[in-house]
């Protein structure tokens, strides 16, 4: 607000007792899928309890799911999430890889816009399930003077599970706010020219770091029902899209580079083909050297490092597999956050000078 009187806090006109007003900001809040606090069994079991208990994610009536989750998942999952998570937990800072990584991104990000922009925008970051939660982030947003806010769900596919549910939290956080900021969401970005140079630029390096060439290139996109496609969600569409876009970019035949759909949960059919069976195959059908990258993912996870890493690396080997080559998600790559922070300036236009 231009008529605060510097350095007061204080509105030049309002009267001695008014509230003190601060400096109007606009904000951007990226936004990631969670975290747990901790690898033990009740930090576990909070996090999943909040995870599957979302109807975006798990979306059977609460009579039919919530015995079957309270009695048989939640007693049984946490220790075996734990224990993956403890292969893969940033022990330094004691926290999931997911948590260093966006905070990472955060900070390169923050640090590109205010190149940009100066004071006038507050970067931050917060998780759909567990810690920073959206609602303590969105409070903490309005707290600071952001009259505007920017959410940016770090999912460059949409899916019902992931943006939508994300969007959901933030509304939620904002319908508890006594003084509601003027919003924008982004929408996904699947198919932006940087994304997908970012991508082509991490196959490129990742290949010129091997000894030889793979047979093919996986991607690899967390899966979901398949039920969910044929109501009308576009997440599959816009997977094939993005490798195709990527195939493309490399110059490369069709050939080389398949796509596939990861963690699958449940007895329902899911979107295939399912990598971990795929991978196998191709090691059967004679494709010996792969290489297998997540484009769905902004951060490594526990779905990436973990599963990608290990189980899906040991169904690859163990069907007779020679060379398995996992290559990292964007995170923090100065390609990757160039792209994120243009997404964003497209975003902030009209908002900002």
């Amino acid at each position: 607000m231009d008529d605060i009187a510097p350095g007061t806090g204080r509105l030049t006109h309002a009267p001695a007792d008014h509230p003190r007003v601060k400096a109007a900001k606009v904000g951007v809040l990226l936004a990631n899928l969670g975290t747990p606090d901790a690898t033990d069994y009740w930090s576990m079991r909070r996090y999943l309890n909040e995870f599957l208990s979302d109807k975006r994610v798990v979306d059977v009536p609460d009579w039919k799911w919530q015995p079957i989750l309270q009695l048989i998942i939640l007693s049984i999952r946490p220790q075996r999430s734990g224990a993956n998570y403890k292969l893969i937990w940033n022990e330094e800072k004691n926290e999931s890889p997911l948590l260093t990584i966006t905070r990472d991104q955060t900070t390169a990000i923050a640090a590109a816009l205010k190149g940009r922009y100066g004071d006038q925008v507050m970067v931050d970051f917060s998780m759909r399930y567990g810690n920073p939660s959206t609602k303590s982030k969105v409070r903490a947003m309005v707290d600071a003077g952001c009259e505007k806010i920017l959410f940016f769900p770090l999912y460059p596919h949409y899916a019902g599970a992931t943006s939508a549910t994300a969007n959901d939290a933030f509304f939620a956080a904002l319908s508890k706010e006594k003084r509601q900021p003027a919003v924008r969401t982004v929408a996904e970005y699947f198919e932006h020219p940087l994304y997908i140079a970012a991508l082509a630029e991490s196959v490129t390096q990742a290949y010129a770091r091997l000894d030889h060439v793979p047979d093919m290139l996986v991607t690899s996109y967390h899966g979901m029902p398949k039920r969910y496609l044929m109501e009308g969600d576009p997440y599959h569409c816009q997977c094939a899209k993005t490798t195709r876009l990527l195939r493309e970019a490399l110059g490369w035949d069709r050939a080389r580079i398949d796509v596939t759909f990861q963690s699958v949960f449940g007895r329902e059919e899911w979107l295939k083909p399912y990598t971990v069976k795929h991978v196998a195959e191709l090691a059967k059908a004679g494709k010996k050297k792969i290489a297998v990258m997540a484009p769905a993912f902004s951060a490594d996870c526990i779905e990436t490092l973990e599963e990608i890493n290990g189980e899906i690396r040991e169904a690859f080997l163990h069907a007779g597999g020679e060379q398995f080559t996992y290559i990292p998600c964007l995170n923090d790559q100065p390609s990757h956050i160039a792209a994120l922070a243009a997404i964003v300036s497209e975003n902030l236009a009209g908002w900002v000078r």
